[in-house]
């Protein structure tokens, strides 16, 4: 009989991972243990201690980013991220194709089978990492990028197609008596309430149906006048940050109230926080509302620079082009700085205050 020896490579997950010791935090603890495994690594390779450094640096940055540990990561992570460097950071191209080549060293290393990850990650949650960063998501590819470092909103007609083909497809499954009518419906609101309060998809994928509240200023909305986002981007090191959003569209609110009061109740789990949940009774997840925004785009031959951020990108664009202040954009997107919101349109610097901030900005101060 051949006995198969282990052996003991450099960044390995049995050499870093601490076995018998009960971890407050394993998510956290496997995090830092496959840090220290590719450092581990890189260093047998003879890379210099601040290369290390830096691209360490760079993948706690792209895990803040995502709100989800490396196990979770998708190729919609890198997506986003990559819409987030050129529309919100600006960074040069050649910048963030370097960024996008040290995400895609360290999903190389987690998913080579010889340092072991994935089955220590699927022992311990259920699941394993993947490669994230392919030919068709890496900035070498996206040749529009390269001319054009801006982030990609929908224009009016390309959204009102997306919403429109949504709906489509509850009708079409309702008609033909198909499993998923729910689900389709489920995401069609969905994507109205990513656009219609401006929202990044984790923090749409976790929303709950107590996050809904009354605006004194705005009684028409009811019990959908504010949205409180509790899980918004966080800053390096802190926990994510809260924001409330006004609401501003009624036929957003309109659509959100149809979900909650007519469509949710229908999956069958009455007590579940959630608002957007499976029908398994889970609550759907943000690589989830990926897969389906991409069929739709695909479906309707639109440009595949546009990912679910780029509704949020939208929601900038089209409030400024409307003539919406600034500054009360800036509070609804959660923007610290009033030049991120720059970077997120290709409208003018001339702004006027609109009746519909007026009527809003009270409550806002109060918010």
């Amino acid at each position: 009989m051949v006995h198969q020896r282990k052996v003991a490579l450099a960044g390995s997950a049995h050499l870093e991972l601490v076995s018998g010791v009960v971890q407050l935090r394993p998510e956290d603890a496997m995090f830092d243990a496959m840090l220290r495994g590719w450092r581990a690594q890189q260093k047998s390779r003879g890379l210099k201690d601040e290369t290390v450094e830096d691209r360490e640096r760079l993948i706690r940055r792209f895990l803040e980013f995502a709100n989800d540990y490396p196990w979770q990561w998708t190729p919609g992570h890198v997506d986003e991220w990559s819409v987030s460097l050129t529309g919100e950071r600006h960074l040069a191209p050649s910048t963030i194709r370097g960024y996008q080549g040290i995400v895609r060293l360290f999903s190389e290393y987690l998913t080579d089978s010889r340092y072991g990850w994935g089955p220590a990650c699927e022992e311990a949650f259920g699941t394993f990492p993947v490669a994230v960063c392919h030919e068709w998501n890496t900035i070498a590819h996206l040749n529009d990028y390269e001319g054009d470092p801006e982030a990609k909103p929908f224009t009016r007609e390309q959204l009102q197609l997306l919403l429109d083909y949504a709906d489509d497809q509850v009708e079409r499954a309702v008609r033909a008596k198909r499993k998923g009518a729910l689900a389709a419906y489920r995401d069609a609101t969905l994507f109205k309430v990513i656009y219609g309060w401006g929202l990044r998809r984790t923090e749409t994928s976790k929303l709950d149906l107590a996050d809904f509240g009354r605006n004194p200023q705005a009684r028409q909305f009811g019990r959908y006048g504010t949205l409180n986002v509790r899980y918004g981007k966080a800053k390096k090191g802190q926990q994510p940050r809260r924001r409330n959003v006004l609401s501003v569209m009624d036929w957003a609110v309109e659509a959100v109230a149809d979900y909650v009061e007519n469509v949710r109740p229908r999956f069958g789990f009455p007590d579940h926080p959630a608002l957007w949940i499976t029908e398994r009774g889970g609550r759907l997840r943000p690589g989830s509302i990926n897969d389906r925004f991409e069929a739709y785009r695909d479906a309707l031959k639109l440009p595949k620079e546009l990912v679910p951020h780029s509704l949020r990108h939208s929601y900038v664009t089209h409030l400024t082009e409307d003539g919406v202040d600034r500054r009360f954009i800036q509070q609804q997107v959660g923007h610290e700085c009033d030049s991120s919101l720059a970077i997120y349109t290709h409208v003018s610097d001339d702004f006027m205050n609109t009746s519909l901030h007026k009527a809003l900005a009270p409550a806002f101060a109060g918010a």
